[in-house]
């Protein structure tokens, strides 16, 4: 059972970063627990708001539903309270309130809601889709605005008014109108997290749209300057924001833009080259080649 009130949830990861650790794989592809729990106890060790694990960068696209509950309860059981976990569901109805047992029963503190498989809907159907996960489980619910499933303010504010547990909205469509819009409907009701690939690279100007934190890929493998970076954006440096972007973030950007799927990919070489090896992606993801990890691991030189 978890600690965390959806309400006390809302509020602990708005007030921190928060990252999405990638999912360990051995030399076959299967899941390994003790590379994932040594990389969890890692992370742990860092000043972070919450992991969402068994996330987009977990390659919760790949993963079981039995995968997912070994996950979850390892990175439950590894950070030891310390911190809040939360897990991911998505897919059917039926699937996704499936996962939301599964992080429950694990001890997850909250759920991170993905878009349902394959198909586009109206907003009534996304509407029914969100709130039968919601009043599936006790858990806070994090719905993330992407691809298939885009959100009207006025269909986020009636899931808001009926489910107490809907408690934030990732943003990974990148739409200023559409936060815009939300935020004014919605004030603090619901906590923002920005969700955009590579998200320091919005940080700055969602901000001022009450998107008070966001997931930092990237903090997989350069904590120091990941959390260096939140910091800076909060307290408005500029100069250390713009040059980070201009140094760091920005060639890593093109680095990631060489193949789609490198958003994931280039986080496992990150930590590949950094001498903390987590294995492969699985398809349909690719590795990066020898060359392009190189040309990362001289990019992280920067920052370290």
């Amino acid at each position: 059972m978890t600690a965390y009130s959806p309400q006390e949830l809302a509020q602990v990861i708005g007030s921190g970063l928060l990252s999405f650790p990638v999912t360990a794989f051995d030399a076959q592809l299967n899941f390994d627990e003790e590379r994932y729990r040594e990389h969890i106890a890692y992370l742990n060790g860092y000043d972070v708001a919450g992991l969402f694990a068994a996330g987009g960068t977990g390659e919760y696209f790949s993963l079981t539903n039995d995968e997912i509950k070994r996950v979850i309860t390892a990175a439950v059981n590894e950070t030891a309270g310390k911190l809040p976990v939360l897990s991911s569901a998505g897919g059917s109805v039926a699937n996704g309130i499936a996962q939301a047992r599964i992080a429950q029963d694990a001890g997850a503190a909250g759920l991170l809601l993905f878009p349902p498989y394959l198909t586009e809907a109206s907003q009534d159907g996304l509407e029914q889709y969100v709130s039968a996960i919601c009043a599936s489980t006790s858990l806070g619910v994090i719905v993330y605005n992407r691809a298939n499933m885009i959100f009207e303010a006025d269909t986020v504010a009636r899931l808001a008014e009926r489910h107490a547990n809907f408690i934030g909205f990732k943003d990974g469509a990148g739409s200023i109108d559409q936060m815009t819009r939300i935020h004014s409907s919605l004030g603090d009701r619901l906590t923002y997290i920005g969700g955009l690939p590579t998200a320091e690279t919005f940080a700055r100007p969602y901000l001022e749209l009450g998107v008070t934190t966001y997931s930092s890929a990237m903090f997989n493998f350069v904590p120091e300057f990941a959390l260096k970076f939140y910091a800076a954006v909060r307290s408005r440096d500029h100069r250390f924001v713009d040059d980070s972007i201009r140094d760091f973030v920005l060639p890593y950007l093109d680095l990631r833009n060489r193949k789609d799927g490198y958003a994931v990919s280039i986080v496992k070489a990150g930590l590949n080259a950094t001498n903390r090896p987590i294995g492969s992606v699985r398809a349909p993801l690719t590795d990066l080649t020898e060359e392009e990890t190189a040309v990362l691991g001289d990019l992280i030189a920067r920052v370290q």
